[in-house]
């Protein structure tokens, strides 16, 4: 159902003083842009190719399925393309939202300003503004506004020109090869971030795009899916990418949650007993979810053995039925009960004392993917062999490419997330595939595709004191390297 809506209510207090100004410029926009939506339907300039890119990015950032709000939607093509399970598209010009309407009649269109979305009494999974901020009177006016229909969970996703293009833009608009814009804000990443700061959020990441905005065979998708990524050519983006979330200083509050500590364990009989002694409470309680895959020493009997000596300790044990520790991992998730998951490694060289920090990070707010960091602090002497250590920088680079946010340690076996994610990464576990024998990847990936804010931990890694590792270094390097290489596909180059 559509529903036309125009507000007309007051500005806040602080445009009031410019309110002349303001209501000269307003008028100036709308005429400009009805104008331009009188004119979309018989345009044949060069824009198209750019905006079929602007799609294709977003429909990568926004799983389908979600609460979608568009400010600045003009004729709803983006928002429709997203698949939204509730789709909502404002806009102040009245002629784009009649045309959205006739166009995609199963959303839902509003005539309102930005600068004040108090018609809205209802909060989104996403919000998306798309080349609109270059287009605002006051930017951080907006951005208070859209933090008020934001929950913790919701991604702010925007783009916006970038300042290296003013110049060449304004050239193609002289020679009538684009449609006509009005005065520009020229924002850097920077500016954007300090006002989105000033509004309570934060960004996740931000990256540059559509290095090539003319769609000519072979190069447009040559410029624009792979150079644009890569050094020395990311700073020729026509536009600059920003995901942004709601500041850890306004989080949403909660309950205290129950812990669930899932232990993937092969051959690890020689620890089961420290396992239970040493892992703390947290929460509201904690729960230890054992794993068992397929030992030969005798775990699945100790784990049995330890659980019954220990009554006062709430566990549960189950024998994997597949193959991998990420299976293992998957097989815990989906048979835990806690609010928060947590893997521990049942070999210990991650100390089960250091899982309270990993508890803190997730409760305030500060992250909502928690990432084990064994490489800050100096490990005990036999902790990881010298080529593994070296094959972990190589990913941790790697990974900082590819998520577009700081991951020193990708392979360090505690990672801690909120159920509610888990469940969004398992849903959309089809985009990367069940490919990750390690559940490492799985987990990054899947938290990256949710632009879930990722935060690593340094914590002191320790030697091995029962049992060998189960990582054959050659075999799974090369595995992990094809991983990375298959989820560039899918993340970076899109």
């Amino acid at each position: 159902m559509v529903e036309l809506y125009a507000s007309e209510g007051p500005m806040p207090n602080y445009l009031n003083p410019m309110d002349a100004a303001y209501t000269s410029y307003q008028k100036s926009r709308i005429r400009h842009w009805d104008e331009v939506a009188r004119l979309m339907d018989r345009w044949t300039g060069l824009g198209g190719a750019y905006h079929r890119r602007l799609t294709r990015i977003y429909r990568s950032l926004v799983a389908p399925g979600q609460r979608v709000l568009e400010i600045g939607c003009g004729r709803g093509d983006l928002l429709a393309s997203l698949q939204p399970a509730v789709g909502v598209g404002v806009d102040f010009s009245s002629e784009m939202i009649q045309r959205a309407g006739q166009r995609h009649p199963e959303l839902r269109f509003l005539r309102i300003d930005a600068h004040d979305l108090s018609a809205l009494q209802e909060s989104f999974d996403a919000i998306i503004l798309s080349d609109l901020v270059n287009d605002l009177w006051d930017v951080q006016t907006v951005m208070e506004q859209v933090a008020r229909l934001a929950t913790p969970r919701t991604r702010i996703i925007l783009n916006s020109y970038s300042r290296l293009w003013e110049l060449p833009l304004a050239a193609v608009e002289r020679l009538g090869l684009a449609r006509p814009t009005l005065y520009q804000n020229w924002l850097t990443v920077e500016d954007i971030a300090n006002l989105l700061s000033l509004a309570d959020m934060e960004v996740i990441r931000s990256w540059h795009e559509v290095m090539w905005p003319l769609p000519v065979p072979v190069l447009e998708p040559l410029a624009n899916r792979y150079l644009v990524k890569l050094w020395p050519f990311q700073h020729l983006g026509l536009t600059n990418f920003v995901v942004a979330r709601l500041s850890p200083c306004r989080p949403a509050p909660r309950e205290e949650p129950l812990v669930s500590v899932i232990v993937p364990a092969r051959n690890e009989a020689g620890n089961i007993e420290r396992i239970l002694a040493r892992t703390p409470e947290m929460g509201r309680g904690t729960e230890l979810v054992f794993v068992e895959g397929h030992s030969t020493d005798g775990t699945y009997e100790a784990i049995q053995e330890a659980m019954a000596r220990h009554p006062e300790r709430r566990c549960r044990l189950m024998r994997q039925t597949g193959v991998g520790k990420g299976d293992a991992v998957r097989l815990g998730f989906e048979q835990a009960s806690g609010d928060i998951l947590m893997i521990l490694d049942a070999d210990l060289t991650v100390p089960p004392e250091d899982l309270p920090r990993f508890y803190d990070v997730l409760r305030s707010g500060k992250g909502e993917f928690v990432n084990g960091v064994r490489l800050v602090y100096p490990m005990e002497q036999q902790a990881m062999r010298f080529l593994n250590l070296l094959g972990n920088k190589f990913f941790s680079l790697a990974f900082r490419w590819l998520l577009g946010q700081p991951i020193k340690d990708t392979l360090c076996g505690t990672k801690v997330l909120w159920r509610e994610d888990y469940r969004r990464i398992a849903a959309n576990r089809a985009y990367f595939g069940n490919f990750d024998p390690f559940g490492d990847f799985d987990l990054l990936f899947g938290a990256a595709r949710l632009n879930l804010k990722i935060v690593d931990l340094p914590i002191r890694y320790r030697q091995r004191t029962y049992g060998s590792t189960n990582i054959q270094r050659w075999r799974h390097g090369l595995l992990l390297l094809q991983m990375v290489l298959f989820a560039a596909r899918r993340i970076k180059f899109v």
